[in-house]
Order: C-alpha cells, then sequence, then structure tokens
C-alpha cells in the first residue's frame, strides 16, 4: 500500500506528479486553517508538504503516523523543531536552490534604497520632473566601493558577498555564530562583532533565521549604533527586527533609510508607518519569488516528502 502524503498550498504540477508516483496524494491547494478535510486527511499522513503551516502540537496530534514535514521554503520557523525532535519526525527544507535569486533580490533593495528607485519613479510618473525639473535634494548615495555589514554569513550571505565584492568592489564585514572561512578567503570578507559591524557599515544587511535567539535581535540599541548616512536591509524574516524601533530611527533621522521584503506582520497592514516614509523601499516578500526557482524549491521539498516517507535519506535535513 503506498504511503499518503497531505499536500498543502499549491504546487507546481511536475512536482505533485513526483509524488504521485509513489505516494497516495491528498491535495489541498486553497488550503486555509483547521478546514475539515485537512484535519481528516492528517490522520492517514505520512507526510506533509507545504509552506506556512504551524506544525505544533496541537497538528500532531491529528496526525499520528507522520513520518515527515517538508517545508517548501528555506525558513521554518512554523516548526516545532524540538518536538518533532522528540516524536521521531523528520523535517526538511529548501536551501541552496534559492541563494541566488534571493541574493539577487537584496541586492535590488540595496540598490533601489540608495538610489531611491521607487521615489524617484514616482517623480517621473507623477510629471513633476517636467515642471520643476531634478534637485540636489533628491540624490541618491553611491553603493559602489562602500561597505557592506551582513548579520548571518550562510548560503545567502555568501552569495550576496560575493555579489557585492565581485560586482560592486563593497569592502565586506560579517557576524555570525562561527567564522566562515570561506567567505573570509574568497570575499575578503571581515569577521567583526556586532557592534562593530553596525559602527562601520554603510549598508546592513540582516540574513538570519527566526529562532527564539534572533528574534527582535535588532532594536532600538542597534540602530543607535548604525551610522546616521547607513541603509538597513532585512530579506530574512520580519521578527528578528523590532519594528516599531526601526520606525523610530527612520523617523528621526537615526538613519539614512530602509530596504524591506519582510515584515512582522504578512500582509502588512495599510496604515504602517513605513508605508508613508518615502526612504523605505518595501517589497511583499517575493525574495524567492521566480518561477525557475520556486519550481526548483517545490521539486526539491516533494523528493524530501518521497524519501521521507519510503525510508530513504532526505536531500536537505533540518536536523
Amino acid at each position: 500500500m503506498k504511503p499518503t502524503v497531505v499536500v498543502y498550498n499549491s504546487l507546481y504540477p511536475e512536482a505533485l506528479d513526483y509524488i504521485n508516483q509513489s505516494c497516495h496524494v491528498d491535495y489541498f491547494p486553497g488550503y486555509k486553517e483547521k478546514m475539515p478535510d485537512f484535519l481528516k486527511a492528517l490522520k492517514t499522513a505520512d507526510g506533509i508538504i507545504g509552506s506556512g503551516l504551524r506544525v505544533d502540537e496541537e497538528l500532531l496530534e491529528q496526525a499520528p503516523n507522520l513520518k515527515i514535514v517538508s517545508n517548501k521554503s528555506v525558513g521554518y520557523d512554523n516548526l516545532d523543531i524540538p518536538l518533532l525532535k522528540e516524536r521521531g519526525i523528520q523535517a526538511s527544507n529548501t536551501p541552496g536552490v534559492l541563494d541566488d535569486t534571493v541574493a539577487d533580490t537584496i541586492m535590488a533593495l540595496i540598490l533601489s534604497a540608495a538610489r531611491r528607485v521607487p521615489e524617484l519613479d514616482q517623480f517621473v510618473k507623477s510629471g513633476e520632473w517636467s515642471a520643476q525639473g531634478f534637485r540636489d535634494h533628491q540624490f541618491g548615495v553611491d553603493v559602489h566601493h562602500k561597505t557592506l555589514g551582513i548579520i548571518g554569513m550562510g548560503g545567502i550571505g555568501s552569495t550576496l558577498a560575493k555579489r557585492a565584492r565581485f560586482g560592486f568592489d563593497m569592502n565586506i564585514l560579517y557576524h555570525n555564530r562561527s567564522r566562515n572561512e570561506q567567505a573570509e578567503h574568497t570575499y575578503d570578507a571581515v569577521y567583526c562583532t556586532m557592534e562593530e559591524l553596525l559602527r562601520q557599515s554603510d549598508f546592513v544587511c540582516v540574513m538570519t533565521p527566526l529562532t527564539p535567539q534572533t528574534k527582535g535581535m535588532i532594536g532600538d540599541a542597534e540602530f543607535a549604533g548604525m551610522k546616521e548616512t547607513a541603509i538597513f536591509i532585512n530579506a530574512s524574516r520580519g521578527a528578528v527586527v523590532d519594528e516599531q524601533a526601526l520606525i523610530r530611527a527612520l523617523q528621526a533621522g537615526q538613519i539614512l533609510g530602509a530596504g524591506l521584503d519582510v515584515f512582522e506582520q504578512e500582509p502588512v497592514s495599510a496604515d504602517n508607518p513605513l508605508l508613508a516614509l518615502p526612504n523605505v523601499v518595501t517589497l511583499p516578500h517575493i525574495g524567492s519569488a521566480t518561477e525557475e526557482t520556486r519550481k526548483k524549491m517545490a521539486m526539491l521539498a516533494a523528493e524530501n516528502v518521497v524519501a521521507g516517507v519510503t525510508g530513504q535519506p532526505l536531500k536537505t535535513s533540518i536536523y
């Protein structure tokens, strides 16, 4: 008898076909929290695959046969990892295949914030350029030969360092739980304390996963430690930043600007003060959102869930 895999959220046909070859599939492309049919399907599920579902004790009580949770994302803050380990349930994510695409997005945020691209795009489209010309106070700042501080030198951080170093001749500082000697050798990256990184960087990019230790790690003290000309970039998880502290820093002129792909609340509320600030570039959490990359993520997640329910080694395991 084939193992059963529950697929929540939509999945590319190629990935769905791959799972169907080895498993019985219960598919919920329009998943909403606590759908009765979904909860019923969990009772016979050997594996589940998707992104964003909170996998905690309440859900696991509904899935007594579960062997694997396959996250279709690199982040896994939706998973109760200690509980999954305790119950002997495997967990996987999709690192690596999205590094280049997310690094491209971060560079787009850096360039857009530094050169005020969204603001000046509106300036042109609104007809103000022809009416009043272009003034010195609308100038941006250079990116090339500046200092980029990367907090979290993992796969995406290293890929970003490559673009910054070889594409824009930037100096690279980084802070990480452990030294990344390959980044130091290849990109001349300099390991330093958080305080040194914040003090010296022209662009500060946080690239850490969301854990109890990293939640709110960038707050009032950290923004106060940055240059007044610094631009802050976040494309990891919104909750690693104290968003109110960021708003205070921007409104008070403690930092020059920000580029954000993530927020504490998503979708972001229409009355969020960040949306009213012209020196903030905002994106709707689209770091890995290209068709090519999302297909690769879906296939890797599919390969992991099939491996998990058939007793094979996972391609990418969280632990």
